[in-house]
């Protein structure tokens, strides 16, 4: 059974940065493409970014340029780097596989940008 684990999430203020981490245990990751996903207040979740076991990555257009997405597969972990965060960044961050499977989301991590 695969287990995804984000951390490293917390309260910056604009413009400021982060980097959240994505722990998979259970089984190898470095053969799947990963993700990154979040949850804002009130609307749904909508993809970030995401990597492929080959390393080409994709961006949502709201943080192209800001954030960036990679893995470590001998630590079976994915990364997102955030940089100039604005509030709109707010919301609870989740990895997962691209495409999503519903059956491994996991507690994710929130990330608070005040203004």
């Amino acid at each position: 059974q695969v287990h995804l684990v984000e951390s490293g999430g917390g309260l910056v203020q604009a413009g400021g940065s982060l980097r959240l981490s994505c722990a998979a245990s259970g089984r190898t990751f470095n053969m799947y493409d990963m993700g990154w996903y979040r949850q804002a207040p009130g609307k749904e979740r909508e993809f970030v970014a995401r990597i492929t076991t080959s390393n080409f990555t994709a961006y949502a257009d709201s943080v192209k340029g800001r954030f960036t997405i990679t893995r470590d597969n001998a630590k079976n972990t994915v990364y997102l780097q955030m940089n100039s965060l604005k509030p709109e960044d707010t919301g609870f961050y989740y990895c997962n596989f691209w495409p999503s499977n519903r059956a491994y989301w996991g507690q994710g991590t929130q990330v608070t940008v005040s203004s």
